[in-house]
């Protein structure tokens, strides 16, 4: 039998593709009798929404229909907002439930000791309050670590992967990879023309604190050199090869791609900032360091482009719109068949419903042996054949 009633809401950063799983959870759930609530802000909506309150229902809980998410999927970004939250540890709880005895641990992370809160019980409180028979999760490793923890606590959850790092375990697609990794290739032949003309070295960051697949990837379609959290590079080899590339292009320029996350042997990343609900805090910009190192060995002039922040902006591609329709198509096939605990995905090249990962496993990582050269700082592009079409198996 069908659920009558589903919860779904976006959790982390924002990616290309969302609205499609959104609007398609809505259509396919209406063909099956299904209501869908669209919970706002992730997993916020389900620690701070207050039903005494009016104005906090309507600010977090939002009855999706055909009409109201019929063009939503022509749009980047999530319909009903996101951020990141984690109840299992809040460093404030809502003022309206000050006093309410949620359960107190102190938290260490980058030398820093906070009280936080564990207020799994009121977000359970909330979606009985609000009747769902299933919640679906649309996230990466941060969001999909509480929706398994909530499953383990009752709730039907049904999870969807989403993060331009591709790094969630046992898929070897998230939504929002592909459109990722089509800004960065935009992005970057339009800046090399700029970069050649001025005989630079064009240095570009993106994202990727744990994994490299944004970089890799990048680098792959692109030819550059790339360098990822996986690997520590050697800093006088890159910069040799570096201004190998440059003496040897007719235009007299290099290009490299690096993940925010890369290091170099000896170096360490500085952070800054205050850590996010995850323990998360904003890495310093490798971009910028490399640049003053060229400099400083070379005397050539560099140019740094961060593309993070620009590579989930904007409309989805046709593969991210088409992964996060068949996603969220496969999450109501689960409904109604009565299946929950799992996480839609790709594995071996075909759409798989696989149990939502283990989050004390981390980030799935780059296998730096099969697909990265350590000795060229490049993609491998050898012994693709019989891989998956995404070159890596979850």
């Amino acid at each position: 039998m069908a659920a009558k009633r589903v919860g779904i809401l976006t959790g982390g950063g924002d990616v290309p593709g969302l609205n499609s799983v959104i609007k398609t959870v809505v259509y396919r759930g209406s063909e099956i009798g299904t209501e869908v609530a669209g919970i706002r802000r992730g997993w916020e909506g389900l620690t701070h929404v207050n039903f005494e309150d009016p104005a906090s229902t309507q600010r977090y809980i939002l009855p999706l229909t055909r009409e109201n998410t019929r063009t939503i999927d022509r749009f980047g970004g999530t319909y009903l907002h996101s951020s990141r939250t984690n109840p299992t540890k809040m460093k404030k709880v809502p003022e309206f439930l000050t006093g309410a005895g949620f359960k107190a641990s102190e938290n260490t992370k980058g030398g820093v000791t906070n009280t936080v809160y564990d207020m799994t019980p009121q977000v359970l409180k909330n979606i009985e309050k609000l009747e769902l028979d299933y919640l679906v999760a649309i996230g990466g490793d941060d969001t999909l670590s509480f929706a398994a923890h909530l499953d383990r606590q009752g709730v039907k959850v049904i999870a969807i992967p989403k993060t331009m790092d591709n790094d969630v375990r046992n898929t070897e697609y998230c939504i929002g990879f592909s459109t990722a990794i089509t800004r960065a290739t935009e992005a970057i032949e339009r800046q090399r023309t700029t970069v050649g003309s001025h005989e630079r070295v064009g240095i570009f960051r993106v994202f990727g604190r744990d994994a490299g697949y944004t970089a890799l990837y990048t680098a792959y379609v692109t030819s550059m050199r790339c360098c990822i959290p996986e690997h520590k590079f050697d800093l006088d080899k890159l910069v040799s090869l570096i201004m190998f590339d440059k003496k040897m292009s007719p235009s007299n320029y290099a290009l490299i791609v690096l993940s925010e996350g890369a290091e170099w042997q000896g170096h360490k990343l500085l952070e800054y900032g205050e850590a996010d609900a995850f323990g998360h805090r904003k890495k310093s910009n490798i971009g910028e360091d490399l640049s003053d190192e060229i400099i400083k060995r070379t005397g050539e002039e560099t140019i740094v482009s961060d593309l993070t922040y620009d590579l989930r902006s904007g409309n989805p591609d046709f593969v991210d719109k088409m992964v996060a329709s068949t996603f969220a198509g496969m999450a109501i096939d689960c409904i109604r068949s009565g299946r929950h605990g799992v996480m839609m995905g790709i594995a071996g090249g075909c759409y798989a419903v696989e149990p939502i990962p283990d989050p004390k496993l981390g980030p799935r990582k780059v296998d730096v042996e099969s697909m990265y050269n350590t000795d060229r700082y490049r993609p491998t592009y050898t012994h693709k054949i019989g891989l998956p079409i995404f070159l890596t198996r979850a």
